[in-house]
């Protein structure tokens, strides 16, 4: 599904990916596995979701999960190149020498010969251009297939693109209807940069918003699969996060319905500028 395209009446499947600046193809849906613990319980969650038809998991060095991740995928049973993995490199590694190192070090704990997609996880002042040229190095060592940014405002990204000729594949940040940065979308969509959602279901602080449930009644959907089916409407990849299976599976039920040009309107309107992650 090319960036940009018509947000209402798309045929999206759990199989339909979005493709990059650089030709790579993303899933649309992915499993992010922010503040999944350590160990069995990302494990587990990684497995199911490969298990029901995911091919797309999002994790980060910061994460301490990345090892977990790796194994959850050669366990799967599924040949590597048909599965998406996205990892970042953390602050206190920006800087060229040192981001080289972190994605080394991220390879090894994932062991999966390659990361589809490298994001530097925030903008750190003064870091941005080393760390990306370290980025532009990876990708053509083949270390990683594309590269790309998280939690960049448009500023940042124009500090990018005036440096390098290398435009980012993915801008990662958090989008939901109470965050609706359409400024930043319109920016990405006009550069060529996939705009990624994560903690798309407001980390459950606005699923009970009386617009939101309204809706889901409409659509005998649960408030989560609403908000997931208005990223999806506008472009993005969205990476809904979860342990559970019941809740990782219900994400997935958002491909049967489409919200109407009149409620995506309602769902716009929301916007309160929530954010519900900050960088300690």
């Amino acid at each position: 599904m090319p960036i940009g395209s018509d947000i209402h009446n798309m045929m999206l499947t759990l199989d339909s990916r979005s493709r990059l600046n650089n030709g790579l193809e993303i899933p649309r849906l992915g499993l992010g596995v922010y503040q999944s613990p350590p160990g069995r319980p990302t494990r587990q969650a990684v497995q199911y979701a490969l298990e029901i038809g995911y091919r797309h998991i999002d994790t980060a060095k910061i994460y301490d999960n990345e090892a977990d991740v790796g194994t959850a995928v050669k366990e799967s049973g599924l040949h590597r190149d048909d599965i998406f993995i996205t990892t970042k490199v953390w602050n206190s590694d920006q800087g060229y020498d040192s981001t080289i190192k972190a994605c080394s070090t991220s390879l090894a704990r994932l062991g999966l010969g390659y990361i589809d997609l490298y994001l530097i996880h925030w903008p750190v002042m003064g870091l941005s251009i080393k760390t990306w040229k370290a980025m532009e190095q990876l990708l053509k060592e083949g270390k990683v297939k594309a590269i790309g940014v998280s939690n960049y405002m448009i500023d940042h990204l124009e500090e990018i693109l005036y440096d390098s000729d290398v435009v980012p594949s993915v801008n990662q940040v958090e989008f939901h209807p109470f965050l609706y940065q359409q400024d930043l979308l319109h920016f990405c969509e006009n550069k060529g940069i996939q705009l990624e959602a994560y903690s798309p279901l407001t980390r459950a602080k606005r699923l009970e918003d009386p617009n939101i449930v309204k809706l889901a009644k409409k659509y005998k959907k649960t408030p989560a699969q609403i908000l997931i089916r208005w990223s999806l409407q506008h472009g993005l990849v969205v990476l809904p996060k979860s342990i559970h299976k019941d809740r990782i599976k219900q994400n997935t039920e958002v491909f049967d319905f489409d919200l109407k040009i009149e409620d995506m309107t309602i769902l716009d309107s929301l916007n309160e500028d929530l954010q519900t992650v900050f960088l300690d």
